[in-house]
């Protein structure tokens, strides 16, 4: 605890990714009430002892839960979401909150309670988002590893941002509850760390089905802590960088090129070919405008004034959202996971970009072009994340290099449908044959 409270006043003053962090005296505390159970205790959690802050988008008991809203900054929840509470019995000492977007709308964050997050490696820069705050914190050894949440790259994302490692699980292998959405489909949580056998460590204490979120499947949370070694041999691989044309950025688009040769000494075939995701954008925008109704619609009324412009423009969206337009946008869904069934039996295995372009200017609220193509709203630079989201593919966000200007890149293997161990193999073994995930930030 003293060490990460070392790091947390070494950091945090730059990078504003804690929020409503505890007391010192607090903290340490805790950590003397941990060993205290050490000495009795015959079991303990898997993460006993290790310091915790929840993104705030999850209600933990006793520490604020703004969403990043100013509407909902005085509230403080007498209750812990389900994940929130797994972590809680694998025995993490809660200090505080990661900071989020508004309403964990966009891949920036920054808002009105807390103000914004900047990334470690450049001050001036977006950390990503909208699990920005804890990308942030477990770059930096402020927290030894992070919960986030991920609708359309919301754990990738900041991972490449930040030179981690974030995980995209399956839908339905870490439990979402409360939700009042329980089978919408695109969201899921998962954690991030430095390291991918960290990371897999992490979610075999948040993975694993609960009644309480009757979109989760039947699974063995223990795999996860086991051996990740793995022989690579003849394995196919689908190399996309911009999966099939969309704008990168020629730094980021070079610097994946670079790591296509790491998978082939791997023993992959390697082979260039892209899933056809033919309206991804159709679905994923018709559904995410209509959930964002559905969910925050109520606030128009009386806090209206409260809201971001970005995400007033996608709650009206999603008012305009028709019948046939919902069913046709659920039609081409079905669609492109029978296309993605179909293409991985050829390719078990994809890599493309994670973001299509680094890290940028943090006084911007979002990108407005990518390699000079014009982005048509504040989601569309990250078009290759929540394209793969429409998949329900798990995919990982993996440390790939820097750009000239020492802005980290990250690269998303995206692996077969609920087969997140195997994923996680191949990302361990091209994490430890690149070796860009132990280079840290430095003030």
């Amino acid at each position: 605890m003293a060490a990460h409270l070392a790091q947390i006043r070494t950091w945090n003053p730059h990078c504003n990714a804690l929020v409503a962090q505890l007391p010192e005296e607090q903290c340490l505390a805790l950590a003397d009430a941990a060993d205290t159970r050490v000495a009795g205790a015959k079991a303990l959690g898997p993460l006993h002892g290790l310091p915790w802050a929840f993104k705030d988008l999850e209600p933990a008991s006793g520490f604020p839960w703004t969403r990043g809203s100013t509407i909902f900054r005085q509230d403080v929840p007498s209750f812990d979401s389900v994940l929130v509470e797994r972590l809680k019995k694998a025995g993490v000492l809660a200090i505080g909150k990661t900071n989020t977007p508004e309403f964990g709308m966009g891949s920036h964050t920054y808002n009105r309670v807390y103000g914004t997050t900047f990334n470690p490696y450049d001050r001036h820069r977006s950390a990503g988002g909208s699990s920005g705050g804890a990308a942030a914190a477990v770059t930096t050894g402020m927290l030894p590893g992070a919960d986030g949440s991920d609708l359309g790259g919301s754990l990738r994302n900041p991972a490449s941002f930040n030179n981690i490692v974030g995980l995209r699980p399956s839908v339905g292998l870490v439990p979402i509850a409360p939700s009042p959405l329980p089978l919408f489909g695109f969201a899921v949580k998962g954690p991030m760390a430095r390291d991918v056998r960290d990371l897999a460590y992490l979610l075999a204490a948040m993975a694993g089905a609960d009644p309480r979120d009757p979109s989760c499947y039947p699974s063995d949370p223990q795999i996860f802590a086991g051996n990740l070694e793995r022989k690579w041999q003849a394995t196919r691989l689908a190399w996309c960088p911009d999966l099939g044309g969309l704008p990168l950025d020629p730094q980021v688009r070079a610097v994946l090129q670079r790591q296509r040769q790491a998978f082939v000494d791997l023993g992959c075939i390697v082979e260039e070919a892209v899933p056809d995701l033919s309206g991804a954008d159709e679905v994923f925008l018709t559904l995410r405008a209509y959930r964002s109704w559905i969910l925050l619609g109520p606030l128009l009324a009386q806090h209206r004034d409260a809201l971001k412009p970005e995400a007033l423009r996608e709650i009206e969206d999603g008012a305009r959202v028709s019948a046939a337009q919902l069913a046709r946008a659920q039609l081409r869904h079905g669609q492109i996971l029978e296309a993605m069934r179909i293409f991985q039996q050829t390719y078990p295995y994809l890599v493309c970009a994670v973001s299509q372009l680094p890290p940028f200017d943090a006084a911007l609220p979002w990108p407005a072009s990518v390699d000079g193509a014009a982005m048509e709203h504040y989601v569309a630079w990250m078009k290759s994340c929540y394209w793969i989201t429409t998949t329900q593919c798990p995919a990982i966000s993996v440390p790939a290099g820097f750009t000239p200007a020492g802005l980290p890149v990250g690269l998303q293997i995206v692996g077969p449908y609920r087969d997140d161990f195997p994923l996680l193999q191949l990302a361990a073994a091209y994490e430890e044959a690149s070796g860009f995930g132990r280079q840290r930030p430095a003030l």
